[in-house]
């Protein structure tokens, strides 16, 4: 059973009642004088708080998924450097591509999502789990990728589709993303009803050293989070999927610390992401008991401290090339006041939008009203077609292929949205989400 399996959470579960209801019948017995029963008390106590304390540790791990596999726990995980399986424009699907850069992964949760696609691919889409492997981080971490009905329609095999890359808050994991946010159903609906353009999306946390909180940072001396989301995850994608090359094709998407990387990544390296999407994000990252040190001692680490400074790069650097929507709310939420001076000290060519609530707390209640208008938002930034590639020779076709046939085009709708003197504009999210 894997180690996010439902079947092994009940099983625990099953146990440890198990466990105190032995203990309540057998206490009677146990209760005489001697050195058998006192030991028997011991193990009974013992055993009891062992089996409550595994099944708490186990549901709390299913649920913020510090970690996904028995691998990670153990810390067997493989580090040994992979190849990119491509050639001749063939994209194979996942399950294909032996030690590739994307891979096959059990359920990791997905088993208890509901909602998801069900049906002929190219009629509803797909959902796979996979591992992504970083070569240069060496990092390993777990994801689930969503693929639009398009990518396995005739019209559409020679396209490239736009990605977005959607980080999930920390401690949560890849599971808050398709449960409680709902990504993959949100965008299956959207595109079906012509509000969003056909996207891949790949939903993955944003820590490659859990437990410890990367931030999306590339620690001197330990684990490399920016060098991951910035070349490793597109390199991998790339090289397992039909999606676009340019930049222009590529957002970064998240809520939380989500979405304080989604921010970093994009004004970080334009060259990487032209747009991001933060629901709830900061905008500085600071050193916490999560942590421990990203940026290190001294003079030099201070700067880079100072670069991870949103606010700091806006009046000292000059603004990036891209697009971002932030949204907060004016009660309920810690980073209002932030938020507002971001959106005060953007300046071109960088153009900012804003989903300001009226009142909302840090949670997912909040997102879920966001998700929908920030997910429009983001598919009006991103190219579509990308680009098309040569006609691959005809093969067996499996899971994440795409379908031969002519290039085509979904077009996107408009988000709503009002042009002011900066050149902001503001989202309006006017009534909840489901």
């Amino acid at each position: 059973m894997g180690l996010t399996s439902q079947s092994l959470e009940y099983t625990v579960i099953v146990l440890a009642v198990a466990c105190v209801a032995a203990t309540v019948w057998l206490w009677p017995r146990l209760s005489r004088r001697g050195v058998r029963p006192v030991l028997g008390r011991l193990g009974a106590i013992m055993v009891t708080q062992v089996s409550i304390v595994c099944a708490l540790a186990l549901a709390v791990n299913t649920n913020f998924e510090f970690y996904g596999n028995w691998d990670e726990l153990l810390g067997n995980n493989d580090k040994a450097p992979v190849s990119v399986s491509q050639g001749g424009g063939q994209y194979a699907s996942v399950g294909n591509i032996k030690g590739g850069l994307v891979q096959p992964a059990g359920p990791q949760g997905l088993d208890r999502v509901t909602g998801l696609p069900k049906g002929p691919v190219d009629k509803v889409g797909k959902v796979e789990s996979v591992r992504i492997v970083g070569r240069r981080s060496r990092a390993i971490n777990p994801g689930f990728v969503y693929l639009p009905p398009q990518y396995f329609q005739q019209q559409f095999r020679r396209q490239r589709f736009p990605v977005m890359v959607v980080i999930s808050g920390y401690p949560g994991g890849i599971m808050n993303l398709a449960q409680h946010l709902q990504v993959p159903q949100n965008a299956g609906k959207l595109i079906a009803q012509g509000r969003m353009q056909p996207t891949v999306i790949v939903m993955v946390r944003p820590t490659i050293a859990p437990p410890r909180d990367t931030e999306c940072v590339d620690v001197p001396g330990g684990p490399q989070a920016e060098t991951f989301f910035t070349k490793d995850l597109p390199d991998a994608m790339k090289s397992a999927y039909r999606v676009g090359h340019d930049p222009s094709a590529w957002g970064a998407f998240g809520y939380s610390s989500g979405g304080t990387c989604s921010l970093q990544l994009a004004m970080r390296n334009p060259k990487a992401y032209t747009s991001a999407v933060s629901l709830s994000g900061d905008y500085a990252i600071k050193d916490d008991l999560t942590t421990g040190s990203l940026f290190g001692p001294g003079p030099e680490g201070a700067q880079r401290e100072r670069e991870h400074d949103l606010l700091w790069r806006l009046k000292n650097l000059p603004a990036p090339q891209i697009s971002a929507l932030v949204a907060s709310s004016r009660k309920g939420e810690a980073d209002y006041g932030e938020t507002m001076k971001f959106l005060h000290a953007a300046k071109s060519p960088m153009t900012v939008d804003s989903i300001i609530l009226p009142q909302g707390s840090h949670q997912f209640a909040t997102w879920r009203r966001e998700v929908v208008p920030a997910l429009e938002w983001q598919s009006q930034q991103l190219t579509f077609p990308q680009d098309t590639q040569a006609v691959p020779p005809p093969r067996k076709q499996g899971p994440g292929v795409g379908k031969g046939g002519a290039p085509g085009q979904a077009g996107p709708s408009k988000a709503p949205s009002a042009s002011d003197d900066k050149g902001r504009r503001r989202v309006e999210a006017e009534r909840p989400q489901g």
